[in-house]
């Protein structure tokens, strides 16, 4: 990462999750730390709505564990997902309404060697980051850094615009690991990435 690359602004991350997703598409999430900085290109995420979308934390209202999803936008929603593993999500929407975006997939592109030592039983390259548990163990997110300010680098942690564009063509299908709302096409990926977490049947694949 260098000087030159700039952390999206709040008016990005406020809103809709749906339009928000797609865009974050070649951005990078970056953690800083002494020893040395880990960072990821974005290949894969899903929207998660509010109210209107049962399968999202939202879904029933502001809880203990969900209150940072209900805002403000451009901050980073980590939760525990089956008493195992930690998943990050950004938080997005305008004022007064809740949802994220689940960050699925990263290609590693600094700290590599870091955030492979920190995935020991990732077999092979692609396997390092390719899942939203595996990139919050590779970057080292926990609940800690739940809340962080993605758009000030609160808690060293921020997604940059490095200047790559999002796909002209991504690749659009169900949301994964759900049991409700599975009809929503809210899962956007790099089709061409060998980094994503679950490349779907060819004649499953629809297009943005």
């Amino acid at each position: 990462m260098n000087a030159a690359d700039a952390a999206l602004p709040r008016s990005f991350f406020e809103r809709d999750a749906l339009a928000v997703a797609p865009e974050l598409l070649g951005k990078v999430l970056v953690r800083r730390a002494p020893e040395g900085t880990r960072a990821g290109r974005i290949v894969e995420v899903e929207a998660y709505r509010g109210e209107d979308d049962p399968a999202s934390h939202a879904f029933r209202g502001p809880t203990p564990r969900t209150r940072t999803m209900f805002g403000p936008a451009g901050h980073l929603y980590v939760y525990f997902s089956y008493g195992m593993h930690w998943c990050a999500n950004v938080v997005c929407a305008p004022p007064g309404q809740a949802a994220a975006v689940l960050i699925r997939a990263l290609e590693p592109i600094e700290g590599v060697e870091a955030m492979t030592a920190a995935r020991p039983g990732a077999r092979r390259p692609v396997d390092v980051a390719n899942g939203p548990a595996k990139l919050c163990e590779a970057l080292g997110i926990t609940g800690v850094d739940d809340g962080a300010d993605l758009v000030v680098g609160d808690r060293a942690i921020q997604v940059l615009d490095d200047g790559t564009p999002a796909p002209d063509a991504p690749g659009v299908g169900p949301r994964v690991g759900i049991s409700v709302a599975v009809d929503h096409p809210w899962r956007w990926f790099d089709a061409g990435s060998p980094f994503v977490s679950r490349a779907p049947a060819r004649s499953a694949v629809t297009r943005a």
